[in-house]
């Protein structure tokens, strides 16, 4: 008789898009940390023009490669993943997020430790160990304000004001969030095949956003926990994507953001669509009259932002019909 399979602790799904170099040592990374374990790795690759799949293909021989013939978007790009994962958890790991020493093989423990748990992230870090948000509250037309003013960064320890990334807390403490960034985070499989996978009309952004929301609507935890550590440098496939005005933070496409933000608060919120939507255009209309015909590069620079910024929202409005349909991919 043939012994039955064993089935993988964990399915690790990794997209790729043009990002050959930082996907390489990322999957050098998940080699040395998968020793002892008995992972599966796919790699999706959304039509790289860099030859990311060539390099998966002849160097990473153990990886399961998926070309998706077109460009899928992340939601899209993990769910062809996500429909053959066979392990008992399934991690999302980004391209340029790099495990660190221990961190796969506790994050399995943990989860099983823990069975209410359907979702959990990692302590990110830059290559310099700087901080990166990595627990938040769910957005929100207040939260979209306190960051939009500032006084989010101006007040930070204030639970009230520092709300949205928690930076109030104590980042070395875990806790049960909202939802956790998608650069690194195990999600439970039965979890995922009870509520659905990755929304597809989330072509980029808020796609993680939404899986945790929908997660906890079905009684879900979603932890955040220190002691798995990932190294993110983030944006590293946006900086490949010259077609678009970039946001000034953490490189996103700002008009795949804002129409991802209006499918989020449309599918969530209803009427808070058109809110978060006034929230922002109205914070930038004001800015830009603020600073037009004023001297100096910083005002210059400040009025250009926030009158491309005012465009894009409007524009990202009428895509979407407020929220209601979302535009053909890709985006």
């Amino acid at each position: 008789m043939t012994a039955p399979a064993v089935r993988p602790d964990a399915t690790v799904v990794i997209v790729s898009f043009n990002t050959r170099e930082v996907l390489r040592e990322c999957l050098q990374t998940l080699q040395r940390e998968a020793q002892g374990l008995h992972i599966e790795t796919f790699v999706v690759d959304n039509i790289s023009r860099d030859h990311s799949a060539e390099m998966v293909e002849t160097d990473f021989p153990w990886v399961i490669l998926r070309r998706s013939g077109a460009n899928l978007g992340f939601a899209g790009a993990n769910n062809v993943a996500f429909r053959e994962a066979t392990g008992r958890y399934v991690v999302i790991l980004n391209s340029d997020a790099f495990l660190q020493p221990g961190s796969l093989r506790l994050s399995i423990q943990k989860m099983d430790a823990t069975p209410r748990c359907g979702l959990a992230g990692a302590r990110l870090t830059g290559r310099d160990g700087s901080w990166q948000p990595s627990a938040r509250m769910f957005p929100s037309p207040l939260n979209d304000l306190l960051t939009l003013t500032g006084l989010a960064n101006q007040y930070p320890h204030s639970k009230f004001f520092g709300r949205f990334d928690r930076t109030w807390a104590d980042q070395a403490i875990a806790a049960e969030v909202d939802w956790v960034p998608g650069a690194f985070s195990i999600i439970r499989k039965d979890a995922l095949d009870q509520i659905g996978f990755f929304d597809e009309n989330f072509f980029l952004y808020y796609e993680e956003v939404d899986l945790c929301y929908r997660l906890k609507q079905a009684g879900w935890q979603v932890w955040y926990w220190p002691e798995i550590q990932v190294v993110h440098l983030g944006g590293e496939s946006s900086k490949t994507v010259t077609s678009l005005k970039l946001s000034k933070s953490g490189s996103q496409l700002t008009l795949w953001r804002v129409r991802s933000g209006l499918l989020y608060f449309r599918k969530h919120h209803g009427p808070a669509a058109w809110w978060a939507c006034q929230i922002e255009r109205s914070w930038h209309a004001v800015r830009a009259r603020k600073n037009a015909g004023k001297p100096g590069l910083d005002r210059q620079r400040k009025f250009e932002d926030s009158q491309v910024l005012v465009e894009v929202i409007d524009q990202a409005w009428k895509e979407t019909q407020g929220g209601r349909i979302s535009p053909a991919r890709p985006w």
